[in-house]
C-alpha cells in the first residue's frame, strides 16, 4: 500500500502531524508513505524513519511571484511529480482548500475532513471520502482520529496505541557550543509580539541556569530575533546567541539540551517531539486545543500561562526545577540552594507542585478529550 499524507505547515502543524505517521507505519507495517510539505519544514519529517520520501511544496513562495513565468513552471513540475506517483491513499489532514487542492493532483484515493470538521469547509469538496472528527480536540488527538477513521483502524486505536512523535535527535555537531557540559535552550523568538515574554524574565530565567551550570543558549530566526538573542545573551553571563540554524541543527540542539523553554512557537513543540523536557510558555493563546504535547511515557512537558495571562520568572523557576530534577540522573541533577528557595517561595512550594499539576491535568485533558 502506498500513502501520500498532506500536511504541508507551519512548524507546530508539521510536528503534531508526526504521530499520523507513526500510527499508520505501526498499522501497516509494509506501507510506503510519502509525505507532502512546505520545503522549509521538509526536514521535520525527514527525521521519522518510517518516512519513505518527503515532497517538498512551495505554496509560500510562489503566492509571492505569480506573475514570474519560472514560478508557473516550478508549479507544472510538481504537478507532474505528483501525477507521477500512483498512491492508494491520499490523506488531508490540514483541511484547507490549498492543501485539498494538492491532494486532488495526487492520484489515489482521497480522505479528509468533512465541512463540519474542515478548518476551510470547501475544501472537503475535493475528497473522496470524508470523516466528522470533533473540533474540541488537541491538534495531535485530530490528526490521529481523522487517520484512524479514514484508514479503518479499531474505534479504541488512539487511546490504546500510544502518543508517538517516531524522531530521534540527530547528533549534536555544533562546534559554536563549545564544551557545554549541559545547556538550555531559551527560545525567546515567535511570530507574534503579544506572544513574547518579557526580556527581563528571559534574563532572570537565563542567569539562574547559568548559576546552575547549565549554559544557556538563545536561538533566533529573523534579523530581529538575532538581535534580541544577542541582546539577552549579552546579559546573561556565560550564555550563547545561537548563530542561524537549520531545522536539523534545531533538532540536534533541542533534543540534546537538559531543558527547552519557549514562547508558543514550532521549536517549542520539536522539543516536546524529542522528549526533551519542555516548557512551553503562553501569554496570548490558549494552549488547550494547540499546546505542546509530550509522547506517551516520555518527557517532561507542561504549558504555563495562558491568554492574557504570563507565567513569573518564579513560576517558570519552580517548574523548571522539577524538570531538570525528574530528567536528570542523581549525581546530575539541579541543587537546591537558598537563593532558588527564595525563589520558590516567590509561589510557594505548594504552589509550585499545584501549578506542575494543573499544567498536567490540562495536557491530559487536550489529548484525552472525545
Amino acid at each position: 500500500m502506498r500513502i501520500l499524507l498532506i500536511k504541508t505547515s507551519s512548524l507546530g502543524d508539521v510536528i503534531h502531524n508526526l504521530p499520523v505517521l507513526s500510527d499508520l507505519a505501526r498499522a501497516f507495517p509494509d506501507a510506503v508513505i510519502d509525505w507532502c510539505v512546505e520545503e522549509a519544514f521538509a526536514d521535520i519529517p525527514r527525521l521519522h524513519p518510517a518516512l519513505h520520501r518527503a515532497i517538498p511544496v512551495a505554496v509560500r513562495r510562489w503566492r509571492k511571484g505569480l506573475t514570474r513565468g519560472a514560478v508557473w513552471r516550478e508549479i507544472g513540475d510538481f504537478r507532474q511529480t505528483l501525477g507521477a506517483e500512483n498512491y492508494d491513499f491520499v490523506l488531508d489532514t490540514q483541511g484547507l482548500v490549498k492543501s485539498a487542492l494538492i491532494a486532488k493532483a495526487a492520484p489515489g484515493v482521497r480522505l479528509g475532513y468533512n465541512a463540519g470538521a474542515a478548518r476551510e469547509p470547501l475544501a472537503a469538496r475535493f475528497y473522496d471520502q470524508t470523516f466528522a472528527i470533533p473540533r474540541n480536540l488537541h491538534a495531535v488527538t485530530r490528526n490521529r482520529w481523522l487517520a484512524a477513521a479514514a484508514f479503518g483502524l479499531p474505534a479504541d486505536f488512539v487511546e490504546t496505541t500510544p502518543l508517538d512523535y517516531g524522531i530521534v535527535p540527530p547528533s549534536l555537531e555544533l562546534p559554536w557550543l563549545g564544551a557545554a557540559p549541559r545547556h538550555a535552550v531559551l527560545l525567546s523568538a515567535t511570530s507574534r509580539d503579544d506572544k513574547l515574554w518579557d526580556e527581563a524574565n528571559w534574563v532572570a530565567l537565563g542567569r539562574t541556569l547559568a548559576e546552575r551550570g547549565i549554559t544557556p543558549v538563545f536561538p533566533g530566526g529573523s534579523a530581529p530575533e538575532r538581535e534580541r538573542a544577542a541582546r539577552l545573551a549579552a546579559a546573561v553571563p556565560g550564555a550563547l546567541a545561537a548563530p542561524p540554524l537549520t531545522l536539523t541543527d534545531a533538532a540536534a540542539l533541542l533534543g540534546h539540551a537538559a531543558l527547552s523553554v519557549g514562547v508558543d512557537t514550532g521549536l517549542v513543540h520539536l522539543s516536546a517531539a524529542l522528549a526533551t523536557p519542555t516548557l512551553a510558555i503562553y501569554t496570548a493563546t490558549d494552549p488547550a486545543l494547540t499546546g505542546a504535547l509530550a509522547p506517551a511515557a516520555r518527557g517532561f512537558v507542561r504549558n504555563l500561562g495562558g491568554k492574557g495571562a504570563p507565567p513569573t520568572p518564579e513560576q517558570v523557576l519552580a517548574i523548571a526545577e522539577m524538570a531538570l530534577r525528574s530528567a536528570a540522573p542523581p549525581s546530575e541533577r539541579w541543587p537546591r540552594t537558598d537563593q532558588h528557595d527564595a525563589g520558590l517561595r516567590g509561589v510557594g512550594e505548594d504552589g509550585a507542585t499545584r501549578l506542575a499539576d494543573t499544567a498536567l491535568s490540562a495536557d491530559v485533558d487536550a489529548a484525552s478529550t472525545h
